[in-house]
């Protein structure tokens, strides 16, 4: 059964970047990777919200994962308020795991099995990743309702963006991707 709506709608792949004013303070300046969107739901990852104090390693060793020493001390994400004790691995799309690697775009891939976080702790994982802890998620037409009402703007991801760790500057370097100034926005939405 074909689609009512144009593929090219779809976001799967793209930043959603929240308008000042959001009148939901957990997405208050978050950068948004949509990972899945369809007609009937959309997933996204928030890149810009660390886990106060808490790295990768110290969240793989609690989950009884063996950790390298030569492993970074990369922070951990607050991916989104839905399921926030499952974790999702944003990642680069030189490792997928058959039991649960989702293609998002090219070059990308999200992973939620139990291999991913192995690979993430030995000496061979993903060329970038980003552990998050939850995500957005969206039914059916809620997604694109906010976007009739200019909750988001919608910009394309560069590897900073998605795997960066400045995230305190997120907010305002999506922005500037498209030519917008933080300075310049209003969190007023109107009609023309």
């Amino acid at each position: 059964m074909a689609s009512s709506e144009d593929d090219s709608e779809f976001l799967a792949g793209r930043l959603l970047i929240a308008m000042p004013g959001i009148d939901d303070e957990r997405f208050e300046r978050a950068v948004i990777y949509v990972c899945a969107h369809d007609d009937q739901h959309a997933m996204g990852i928030t890149l810009n919200r660390p886990v106060d104090g808490l790295t990768m390693p110290d969240l793989l060793t609690k989950l009884g994962v063996t950790v390298t020493d030569n492993h970074r001390d990369d922070i951990v994400l607050m991916g989104g308020p839905v399921e926030r004790e499952r974790g999702f691995v944003l990642h680069t799309d030189d490792y997928a795991s058959p039991a649960g690697t989702l293609p998002v775009a090219e070059g990308v891939a999200l992973t939620t099995s139990r291999e991913v976080l192995a690979a993430l702790a030995a000496d061979g994982p993903p060329r970038k990743a980003v552990l998050a802890l939850g995500y957005a998620g969206w039914g059916a037409g809620q997604l694109e309702a906010e976007m009739r009402q200019n909750v988001w703007l919608v910009g394309d991801p560069d590897p900073s963006l998605l795997f960066g760790d400045d995230h305190e500057h997120k907010w305002s370097a999506a922005l500037a991707r498209l030519g917008i100034s933080a300075d310049h926005l209003s969190g007023q939405a109107g009609r023309a």
